[in-house]
């Protein structure tokens, strides 16, 4: 019974999550796509424990902890791989032409910087850069995010993704930049 808990929360986590997106996206909430959804499983996952812990005699919290959270890994990485691939975007673009096809240079001219402002809007809405003229700087806020986001990478010996080496520190890489 503990794993039908976990399958309960999967099932709250998938309506919930969806219907929280939605209701951020119309209200013009600043808050990131992924912190809802995190929002998302903690109250999910909260509410399948407390089902459980409520209803089952021998309940067995590990037992739905570890479906719930395949669950809903599964769920993430879904979102992650359709909300912000550009390829996905490319793909979708090409599919609504009437003729299902375009050149690579209007493509390259055309949707590719589409997909990078909306990208740098991001950025900026969540407070890591500012637009300075015609350049963007990166805030206090996005250092922090660059340092912790180097040091995970470091821990988990993720290498350089061939656009930014975060094995160099932030301010390693700033030197070299404005050399």
């Amino acid at each position: 019974m503990s794993f039908v808990c976990g399958l309960a929360g999967i099932l709250l986590f998938t309506i919930l999550a969806p219907v929280a997106q939605v209701v951020a996206r119309r209200a013009g909430s600043p808050i990131a796509p992924v912190a809802i959804l995190a929002m998302a499983a903690i109250v999910s996952h909260a509410a399948s424990i407390a089902l459980g812990v409520m209803t089952v005699e021998h309940f067995r919290y590990w037992n739905a902890a570890s479906v719930f959270g395949f669950g809903v890994m599964l769920y993430v990485f879904a979102f992650g791989a359709v909300y912000k691939s550009v390829s996905l975007e490319i793909l979708l673009d090409l599919a609504q032409r009437p003729e299902a096809a375009a050149p690579l240079a209007e493509i390259i001219q055309r949707k590719v910087p589409e997909i990078f402002r909306g990208r740098t809007d991001i950025l900026v809405s969540g407070g890591q850069v500012e637009r300075a003229g015609s350049r963007f700087v990166v805030t206090p806020s996005g250092r922090t995010t660059v340092s912790r986001i180097g040091a995970l990478r470091r821990t988990f010996a993720i290498g350089d993704t061939g656009l930014y080496d975060f094995a160099v520190p932030f301010e390693m890489a700033e030197k070299t930049t404005n050399s």
